[in-house]
């Protein structure tokens, strides 16, 4: 579901008046509710590892380099040399003289330090990307933007999550008529997301919906 339709869900369940185009949106109520949107869109995707933001990236480690730039936007999980897993090390001092641990790596000033090798490496990086939208043509990025701009939050949880907490944060009010149905909604697709993306029941998300 793009980003012009789940404004107009917001529209229609707040009984207000859907449109036709992006171009319609510049009532106050339209920029707050496209505001709200991306906070919670964000908001959701920053707040647990969740196994659809899980990206890997390869680079060229070049013999006798113990350092290469970080090409990445987002948060490494671990790093893979040679099929061997190589997790952080916040003792990034070692590192400049080649006496850091056994299969660790850390970060400096946007550097991901490593072991220098006698050969080139190929390094796989396994990480969670900080983008939480993508365009029509599938490129990832930070926010929605675009009539055709999409969450990258999975079907059919995106609908639900966005439209029903933009609501609640919208009007703000749990004496509101309808408030108690959409957080009910919101928790529910939430628990659901929660659900079909942990690989364990010991993975549990804090999700806190702001009403400011």
């Amino acid at each position: 579901m793009n980003y012009l339709n789940i404004i107009n869900k917001c529209l229609t369940e707040l009984n207000y008046k859907s449109v036709n185009s992006f171009s319609e949106l510049v009532k106050n109520e339209h920029i707050k509710i496209k505001n709200i949107i991306n906070v919670i869109n964000s908001e959701i995707c920053s707040s647990f590892k969740w196994n659809f933001l899980l990206r890997t990236k390869t680079v060229s480690l070049p013999a006798n380099t113990g350092d290469i730039e970080n090409p990445i936007f987002g948060k490494i999980l671990y790093l893979t040399i040679d099929n061997q897993k190589y997790l952080y090390d916040d003792n990034f001092e070692k590192f400049f003289t080649n006496e850091q641990k056994p299969l660790t790596y850390t970060i400096f000033n946007d550097k991901i330090l490593l072991p220098q090798f006698r050969e080139d490496k190929l390094i796989e990086i396994v990480y969670y990307t900080l983008n939480s939208t993508k365009n029509n043509n599938g490129i990832e990025k930070s926010s929605l933007e675009f009539f055709d701009d999409e969450t990258l939050i999975p079907d059919p949880f995106a609908e639900p999550i966005l439209v029903y907490g933009t609501c609640m944060r919208l009007k703000g009010n749990p004496q509101h008529i309808r408030f108690n149905y959409w957080l009910s909604m919101y928790k529910t697709a939430l628990a659901n997301l929660v659900a079909d993306s942990s690989p364990s029941a010991n993975d549990t998300p804090h999700v806190k919906l702001s009403r400011n």
